[in-house]
């Protein structure tokens, strides 16, 4: 059973999030209603407390319309009374119709995302993409309103730039409005150039937190994809296509031997190492079933040695 001691500080917020941060993606996709309700009661039950969604999940899917996830969270939150419980996460900007980040748009997406998750208020706001052709004066602007009425209580991005960023923290700081917090890049073992380097190196100077998605590569990382293994999942072409370079292949060597040496799955490894990474805060997971949880869950518990985290880190150089 996981515990309070296990909660993590996110960045300068006063945010306490469990380290490992479900994924709502599958939630209205490849999860139906019942099997989501299972998958959030096992989560909470064992601990975890950190929902990430977006208003677009899932548009993508033939019948849907976007802010599928977003409900199916709601009605669970209201049929089991958990929402001081949790943290919500959700963003902006991808909704087919809530596109791109202006102030009006912000605005109406967020009392929509509201109505679905059924709450008064947003834990944590995220720009999901960020839109280049919108001033940042008007962003923030937007968002630090959000947060004066009450319906956000802290604001996030996601899928930014470096400059974009540090344009968005000094308008902040000159203006003394809401403030970035938290940072949700593509992060993984196979995937480190998007946001190591100049984009983590202003996260640590910033005090934000990373909240990493694609955390396990589109199953990658879970171990699952072998050569010549067939794999019954919508991400299994992008995710086995890490198995054709060499980088993937000696990660996956590497992640085996300390699975086995640990006698845990392949899968809290890959999280462990992304985990105990300068600035993570919590990797972003899902889950279609309750059985796809314990190997995610184990992150919490899981203390990698500084000679695993290096061999892993020289492995995916």
């Amino acid at each position: 059973m996981t515990t309070t001691s296990h909660l993590r500080k996110l960045g300068s917020s006063d945010l306490e999030v469990f380290p490992l941060a479900l994924g709502g993606n599958v939630f209205g996709w490849t999860a139906d209603r019942d099997a989501s309700f299972a998958v959030l009661d096992a989560y909470t039950a064992a601990g975890g407390n950190f929902f990430d969604t977006a208003d677009s999940y899932s548009a993508w899917v033939d019948g849907n319309s976007g802010g599928e996830s977003e409900t199916l969270i709601g009605e669970w939150l209201a049929s089991r009374g958990r929402r001081a419980d949790v943290v919500v996460a959700t963003k902006v900007s991808q909704h087919p119709d809530y596109p791109g980040l202006t102030a009006a748009n912000i605005r109406a997406a967020a009392d929509a995302s509201l109505r679905r998750l059924g709450t008064d208020h947003i834990d944590l706001y995220y720009t999901h993409f960020d839109k280049p052709e919108v001033p940042v004066e008007e962003i923030i602007g937007a968002l630090d309103e959000l947060v004066r009425a009450g319906k956000v209580r802290h604001i996030a991005a996601s899928n930014i730039t470096a400059e974009r960023l540090a344009a968005s923290l000094d308008f902040s700081d000159r203006e003394g409005l809401a403030r970035y917090v938290a940072l949700q890049p593509h992060y993984n073992l196979v995937s480190r150039g998007t946001y190591e380097g100049e984009l983590s190196a202003l996260a640590e100077r910033s005090g934000l937190a990373a909240v990493p998605y694609y955390a396990l590569a589109s199953g990658f990382l879970t171990g699952k994809y072998r050569p010549g293994a067939r794999v019954d999942s919508p991400r299994a072409a992008g995710a086995a296509g890490h198995l054709e370079s060499e980088r993937g292949r000696r990660v996956l060597a590497a992640l085996d031997g300390i699975a086995r040496d640990r006698g845990t799955p392949v899968a809290t490894v890959a999280l462990a190492w992304l985990a105990a990474r300068p600035t993570v805060a919590a990797p972003i997971a899902s889950a279609r079933t309750v059985e796809q949880l314990p190997a995610l869950l184990g992150v919490a518990e899981l203390e990698l040695t500084e000679e695993e985290t290096g061999l892993l880190t020289d492995a995916s150089a």
